[in-house]
């Protein structure tokens, strides 16, 4: 709504006299702004510019709330409004991206934790590098380990949760090394604590019975004399393990017994499996390992061994 006020034009014949224009008021979307025109010398035109627009001594308005005597906008008011314009959209522009890297930080940190957490108490990846539970478990067999049941070990502090399962005989086990708690070991539980244990010609006897192992692998006849160990007892909170390839296995009759406490989980499925020996998974190099990498890069579809994919074990 606009609300102007004006003089009546002098009658013909009279002298005619510098219009005086009243205050004119201008009411634009909740704006109000004041323009006075007095009868003394016109001021410069940017002198009467408000930071809404100009009014001519015509009195007349433009649409976009600056006028000048011509009829024409101008371009002082424009610049007014443009620039703080400008400045709110760059503003605007840069908020959602500021929002955009926060919300990516916090998604990253989340998951992050996620992956962590499940690393720790859940389960986590690895890989076989050996073949001493070859006939079950193949060199480059990339298993999903469970975690969970075996008491996870919480980092730093070293504790350990309660174990919600017991390690019972005949079970897939992966534990820390006795002699050297920093390397994993994989092998199979032949006998548990309080169990008297034997080897006689290849042949596994728990508890004065025989055990049948269809999973055990030997390439060297079965009942071979020097396959033989025992008897003796297991102690209470120890495990006595043996890798299904028996004629090529670092276990029990070779180092002992393992602790119980030392089982960190058990292997639960086979989610990628890649043929290559073992000398490529167990070498260190820098160098090497590029290497071995580019190689699966280049054989992985024709060195995948895709029928064990998602095999349980």
């Amino acid at each position: 709504m606009c609300s102007l006020a004006f003089l009546e034009k002098p009658a013909a014949g009279e002298p005619a006299e510098t219009p005086a224009i009243e205050p004119a008021t201008v009411e634009s979307a909740g704006i109000r702004s004041s323009f006075e025109a007095q009868s003394a010398p016109a001021l410069p035109l940017a002198d009467k510019v408000s930071s809404t627009g100009t009014v001519s001594s015509t009195g007349k308005v433009s649409s976009t709330g600056t006028a000048s005597s011509t009829g024409t906008v101008s371009s002082i008011g424009a610049a007014a409004t443009v620039e703080p314009l400008a400045e709110a959209g760059a503003i605007q522009a840069e908020k959602p991206a500021r929002r955009f890297w926060q919300w990516s930080k916090r998604r990253w940190l989340v998951l992050m934790a996620v992956v962590l957490g499940i690393r720790i108490f859940i389960g986590e990846a690895s890989v076989v590098p050996t073949a001493s539970m070859e006939g079950t478990i193949l060199v480059g067999d990339h298993l999903f380990m469970d975690k969970l049941l075996y008491g996870p070990e919480i980092p730093v502090v070293n504790w350990r949760l309660p174990a919600l399962k017991a390690v019972q005989r005949g079970e897939i086990v992966v534990f820390r090394y006795p002699r050297n708690p920093a390397e994993t070991f994989l092998k199979r539980v032949a006998a548990v604590g309080g169990d008297r244990v034997e080897i006689r010609n290849g042949i596994l006897y728990v508890n004065f019975k025989r055990v049948a192992e269809p999973y055990a692998v030997h390439h060297a006849p079965v009942h071979n004399p020097q396959e033989s160990w025992g008897p003796t007892v297991v102690p209470q909170g120890k495990l006595f393990v043996m890798g299904d390839n028996r004629d090529n296995s670092s276990d029990s009759r070779d180092w002992g017994f393992v602790p119980v406490q030392n089982v960190i989980g058990e292997p639960l499925f086979v989610y990628w499996s890649y043929d290559a020996p073992s000398a490529r998974w167990l070498d260190e190099n820098p160098a090497h390992r590029v290497s071995f990498y580019a190689s699966i890069a280049e054989n992985f579809f024709r060195r995948t061994r895709w029928s064990r994919t998602g095999m349980l074990l």
